[in-house]
C-alpha cells in the first residue's frame, strides 16, 4: 500500500456518550434553581423588620459611672518660684591715683576684711608732692604771721592780711590734697569680701579710675526672683521662705524687698530673699527654688485625669448630686505633688466621678457605683 494513502481523521465527538449527556442535564438544572432563588425574594418576601424599640429602651438606661466620696481638708498653700543667687554687694576696686603698681598683697579669689590692703602703688611721687606742700605751707604760714605783725605796728594793711590768710588757706588744702594722695597710693577693700578679680601685676601702670579689682560678699546671699501680679498681694516683707539651692543645700531665709512697680513687658514684681551664708559656701549665680508659705485652703486631693472642661473651655470635676445627677464644678488648682493636685471651688462632701465623665453631661442622670465595686466589675467582664 501506498505510504500517503493513510485514512482521513476525524474529529473526536462525544454525541453518543451518556456521561456528556447527563452533565449537560445538570448543569441546566443548576441555573434554573439559581434563576428560583434570585426570585424568591419577590415570591416569599422577608419578615417585617425588627422594631428599635428594644435599642431606644437600652437608650435611655443610666450610664454607670464610677464615684469616690471625698472629703475637703486643710492644706497649707505655697508660693513656688525659681530664683538666682546675688551676692550681697558687689563692687569693683578703681585706682585713685596714677601710678605704677609696687606690689600685690592678696592672690584672685582670697577672703579679704574691710579696709584690707589688696595692693601698693609707688608712693615716690606722692611723697615728694607732700614735702612740696607742706613746704609751701611753711612758707604761707611765715608771710601770715608778718602781714598780722605788721598790721598791728601800722606798717601794713588789712588787704596784705587777707591776702595772707587766703594764700595759707590754699597751702593748707594743697598738704590736705597731697596726703589724701598718699594714702591713696594703698589699694584697699572697701567691704570684707571675696576677691573675685584681680587682672594688676607688679611693674604694670595704672590710670586714676583704672580698674583694678571686683570683690563681692556673699554673707549673706540675696536671691532675687519675679512674683507674678496675682501673687504679690499674698506676700510680705519679713515672711519666712524655704531656699533650696541647685547645689543641694537648703537655707530658711527672709523676704527682705518687694518691688511696687511691676516689670512693663512681664508684669512681674521683683521680689529679694536674704539668706544665712555662713563661710561663702554657697556660691554667688546659682539657681534655687524657693517655696513661702502663703496660708491655709480647703480643698480636695485627686488625680489630674479626673479634670475634665465644661462647655466654656473652663476647668472643673464631675460629681454626682444626692438624686444621682451629674453637677460640674468648676474648680482652681491650689497645689500640685507628684501624685495628685488639690484643688477647691467642690463642695466639702461630694461624689467624684472617677470613671465614665467623659460619657456625661451636666444634669444627666447616671448609676453611681463605688469606685472599688465598678473596678472589681469591669475585671470580671460584668455590665458595670
Amino acid at each position: 500500500m501506498p505510504e500517503n494513502d493513510e485514512p482521513e481523521r476525524q474529529p473526536l465527538s462525544f454525541t453518543d456518550d451518556r456521561g456528556a449527556s447527563r452533565a449537560a442535564w445538570i448543569a441546566l438544572a443548576l441555573v434554573v434553581l439559581l434563576t428560583g432563588w434570585m426570585a424568591s425574594g419577590l415570591v416569599f418576601p422577608s419578615g417585617p423588620e425588627p422594631t428599635s424599640e428594644p435599642v431606644a429602651e437600652q437608650a435611655d438606661d443610666p450610664i454607670a459611672v464610677a464615684v469616690r466620696p471625698s472629703e475637703a481638708e486643710s492644706v497649707a498653700q505655697y508660693f513656688v518660684a525659681e530664683g538666682q543667687a546675688q551676692p550681697d554687694r558687689e563692687t569693683t576696686i578703681r585706682a585713685e591715683i596714677s601710678g605704677e603698681v609696687a606690689e600685690v598683697l592678696v592672690d584672685k579669689g582670697a577672703m579679704v576684711e574691710e579696709r584690707a590692703i589688696i595692693a601698693r602703688l609707688s608712693r615716690a611721687s606722692a611723697e615728694a608732692n607732700l614735702r612740696q606742700a607742706e613746704e609751701e605751707l611753711s612758707r604761707a604760714q611765715r608771710e601770715f604771721d608778718n602781714a598780722s605783725a605788721l598790721l598791728e605796728r601800722g606798717t601794713s594793711t588789712v588787704d596784705r592780711v587777707a591776702e595772707a590768710r587766703t594764700a595759707l588757706s590754699a597751702a593748707e588744702a594743697g598738704v590736705t590734697s597731697a596726703q589724701e594722695a598718699l594714702n591713696d597710693t594703698e589699694i584697699r577693700a572697701p567691704f570684707a569680701g571675696r576677691v573675685e578679680e584681680l587682672p594688676i601685676d607688679p611693674g604694670e601702670f595704672v590710670q586714676a579710675g583704672g580698674e583694678v579689682g571686683r570683690i563681692l560678699d556673699t554673707q549673706p546671699l540675696t536671691v532675687t526672683l519675679q512674683v507674678p501680679q496675682q501673687t504679690i498681694g499674698r506676700l510680705d516683707v519679713g515672711q519666712t521662705a524655704e531656699v533650696t539651692f541647685i547645689t543641694g543645700e537648703s537655707r530658711e531665709g527672709e523676704i527682705t524687698f518687694l518691688g511696687s512697680s511691676a516689670d512693663p513687658e512681664t508684669r512681674t514684681f521683683l521680689a529679694e530673699i536674704t539668706v544665712p551664708n555662713e563661710g561663702g559656701t554657697i556660691p554667688s549665680g546659682v539657681s534655687a527654688e524657693v517655696r513661702v508659705a502663703t496660708g491655709e485652703v480647703v480643698a480636695h486631693f485627686l488625680s489630674p485625669a479626673i479634670l475634665s472642661l465644661g462647655p466654656e473651655g473652663q476647668l472643673g470635676v464631675k460629681t454626682v448630686d444626692e438624686e444621682d445627677r451629674v453637677v460640674f464644678h468648676e474648680v482652681e488648682i491650689v497645689r500640685a505633688q507628684t501624685d495628685g493636685i488639690w484643688v477647691r471651688g467642690l463642695p466639702d462632701s461630694a461624689r467624684i466621678i472617677t470613671v465614665g465623665q467623659g460619657f456625661v453631661s451636666a444634669g444627666e442622670e447616671v448609676a453611681p457605683k463605688v469606685e472599688d465595686m465598678f473596678g472589681a466589675q469591669v475585671a470580671q467582664g460584668e455590665q458595670p
